[in-house]
C-alpha cells in the first residue's frame, strides 16, 4: 500500500481530494435543493392546477400550468445572463448563494398564495411571478454550479463528478415525487391534496432552500476563478465572450436534443403516464420515483466512462440511439397498460439519455476559458432550455389536446436529431479543454 507521499508523487493527494470533494459535495446539495423546487412544481400540478386555473376539464387545467411552466422558462437567459456576469466578476459561491436565495422567496411565494376562489385573477398572477422569480434562479444556478463543480473537480475526475452533479439535478424531482409518494400514501387523502396539501412541498423547498445559502455561503472559492481574476480585470467579459461566439452556438446545438429529452422523462412523464397510459396516480408516483432512481445510478456511471474514453463518444451514443429509439419507446410505452412494462421502458430510455445527461456540465465547462465560463455556459444553455425544454410539456399536450400526440414523438426525435449533427463535427471536450486557460 502506497504511503501518503508516494500518492501525493503519483498526482493523487488524499487532503486535496477530500477537500475538492467536501466542496463540490456541498455545491450539489444546494444543487438538489434548487431543482427541488422546481420539479415540486411539475410534480404537484396534478393537485393544485385546479386552484389556479378554474376549469372543469383536466387536460385543460394542465395545459394552463404547464403554459405557465413553460412561460417562465423565458427568463431564464436572463438569470443565466446576471448570474454569469456576476459570477464572472465577483466569484461562483456569492452567484450561488444568491441564486438559492431567490429561489427560495419564489417558494415561499407560491406556499401562501390564495387559490382563485379567494382571489381571482390574482391568484394565477402571484404564481406567475413566483415562477418567473425561481426561473432566474434557475438560470444563474446551471452556469454558475456546472463552472464550479468542474473548476473544483480533479482534472482526471471531472467526467464523474459531472455526473455525481447531474444526479443531484435529477434527486431534486426524485425528492419531489418521494414527497408527493409520502404525502399521497401516509398522510392525506386525495381531497387533502387538492384542497391544501399542495402547498406543504413549497414551503419544504423555501425551508430547504434556507438551509441551501447556510452551506453555500462557506464553500471554498474556486483557485481557477481566483487566478484568471487577477487577469481579467482589465478585459470586458463581453469583449472575451464575443471571441468565443462559436462556442456559445455551440452550446445551443448540443443542449437542442437532451434537454428536450431530459424534459420528455422527469416533468412530462408523469403527467404522460397518468393522462396518455393511463396509470393511477399511485402507479405514476411508484413508477416515476422507481426510473428516476435508476437514472440517479447511471449518471456517475457514464461520467466516470467518460473520463477514460472521451465526451464524444458518449454524445454520438446518445444522439443515434435517441434518433432512432425515442418514437419507438414512447409509442410503445402509450400502449401498455402494465406499470412494470412502463417502467422498464423508461429506465430503456434514461440508459440513452444519460450518454448526455451526465456529461453535459463539463463538456460545455471545458468550451470556454475561466474568465467567462459562468456566462459562456449559462446564457446560451438557459436560451435553450427555456426554448426547447420548458416548453415539452406544453408541446406535449398541445399535440395531445389537438389528436395528434404521435406528433410529439417526431418532435421530439427530430430535437435529438439537430444535436446528433453537432456531436459527430464538434472536437472532443476532454482532449482538446480550455479548463486552465484564463482569456
Amino acid at each position: 500500500m502506497k504511503t501518503s507521499a508516494e500518492q501525493i508523487s503519483d498526482g493523487y493527494d488524499p487532503d486535496d481530494m477530500s477537500r475538492r470533494t467536501k466542496a463540490i459535495l456541498i455545491g450539489s446539495a444546494g444543487n438538489l435543493i434548487e431543482w427541488y423546487d422546481i420539479y415540486a412544481y411539475s410534480a404537484f400540478s396534478l393537485y393544485f392546477a385546479g386552484a389556479f386555473f378554474p376549469s372543469g376539464d383536466a387536460v385543460a387545467q394542465q395545459l394552463a400550468a404547464a403554459s405557465l411552466f413553460a412561460a417562465a422558462f423565458l427568463v431564464r437567459p436572463l438569470g443565466g445572463v446576471l448570474f454569469g456576469y456576476f459570477a464572472d466578476r465577483r466569484g461562483r459561491r456569492n452567484a450561488l448563494t444568491a441564486s438559492v436565495l431567490l429561489m427560495s422567496f419564489g417558494s415561499l411565494l407560491i406556499a401562501v398564495t390564495p387559490a382563485y376562489a379567494s382571489i381571482g385573477v390574482a391568484a394565477p398572477v402571484i404564481l406567475a411571478i413566483a415562477r418567473l422569480l425561481q426561473s432566474l434562479s434557475q438560470g444563474g444556478e446551471y452556469g454558475s454550479g456546472a463552472t464550479y463543480l468542474s473548476e473544483v473537480a480533479h482534472p482526471d475526475r471531472r467526467g464523474f463528478y459531472s455526473g455525481v452533479w447531474y444526479t443531484t439535478l435529477i434527486g431534486g424531482q426524485l425528492c419531489a415525487v418521494l414527497v408527493l409518494l409520502i404525502l399521497q400514501k401516509l398522510l392525506l387523502t386525495p381531497e387533502q391534496l387538492k384542497a391544501w396539501g399542495w402547498r406543504i412541498p413549497f414551503l419544504i423547498g423555501a425551508l430547504l432552500s434556507i438551509a441551501a445559502y447556510y452551506l453555500r455561503r462557506d464553500m471554498p472559492e474556486s483557485q481557477l476563478f481566483l487566478e484568471a481574476q487577477k487577469r481579467a480585470r482589465s478585459e470586458s467579459v463581453w469583449r472575451i465572450l464575443g471571441r468565443n461566439w462559436r462556442s456559445a452556438l455551440l452550446v445551443v446545438g448540443l443542449t437542442i436534443g437532451g434537454t428536450s429529452a431530459f424534459y420528455t422523462y422527469t416533468t412530462y412523464m408523469q403527467k404522460f403516464l397518468r393522462l396518455s397510459v393511463g396509470l393511477s396516480d399511485d402507479e405514476t408516483t411508484l413508477i416515476t420515483s422507481g426510473s428516476l432512481l435508476f437514472a440517479v445510478i447511471l449518471q456517475p456511471l457514464y461520467g466516470a466512462l467518460s473520463d477514460r474514453i472521451g465526451r464524444k463518444p458518449l454524445l454520438i451514443g446518445f444522439g443515434i440511439f435517441g434518433v432512432l429509439g425515442t418514437y419507438p419507446l414512447l409509442t410503445a410505452l402509450q400502449a401498455t397498460k402494465s406499470p412494470l412494462t412502463a417502467f422498464l421502458l423508461i429506465c430503456a430510455a434514461w440508459a440513452i439519455v444519460s450518454g448526455y445527461t451526465s456529461i453535459a456540465a463539463i463538456i460545455k465547462a471545458e468550451l470556454f476559458p475561466t474568465a467567462i465560463r459562468a456566462i459562456g455556459v449559462g446564457a446560451p444553455y438557459a436560451l435553450t432550455v427555456a426554448l426547447f425544454g420548458g416548453s415539452v410539456d406544453y408541446v406535449a399536450l398541445a399535440f395531445k389536446n389537438s389528436g395528434v400526440e404521435s406528433g410529439f414523438y417526431w418532435y421530439a426525435t427530430a430535437c435529438i436529431f439537430v444535436s446528433l449533427i453537432c456531436y459527430v463535427f464538434m472536437r472532443d471536450t476532454k482532449a482538446h479543454s480550455r479548463m486552465e486557460q484564463a482569456l
